[in-house]
């Protein structure tokens, strides 16, 4: 659909940050829209659709389980948990 979109889950990625997400979720919103830059009566609406596709897709990377993945995962999610960092379910599970 939109090339600018990269894969946001492991193995694709090893390493997810809110910012990627982000700009995946910026990159939808704008080509489903038409609009890089929406005019300010669709600002809201605009806005609005970005936060909602960054929730799906936080809710859909947490959500995942990568099978056959190596065992230093599960440590990497843990340091990152302890330290605050978002860390996807692909990371957590494998």
């Amino acid at each position: 659909m939109c090339r600018s979109i990269k894969t946001l889950r492991e193995p694709f990625t090893p390493q997810v940050t809110d910012a990627d997400i982000e700009a995946a979720a910026l990159q939808y919103v704008r080509k489903i829209s038409g609009f890089r830059a929406p005019a300010a009566h669709n600002a809201a609406a605009f806005e609005a659709a970005v936060a909602a596709v960054t929730e799906a897709t936080r809710t859909l990377l947490d959500q995942l389980v990568v099978r056959g993945g190596g065992s230093g995962s599960v440590v990497a999610g843990q340091a990152a948990a302890s330290t605050g960092a978002t860390v996807s379910g692909a990371q957590r599970e494998r």
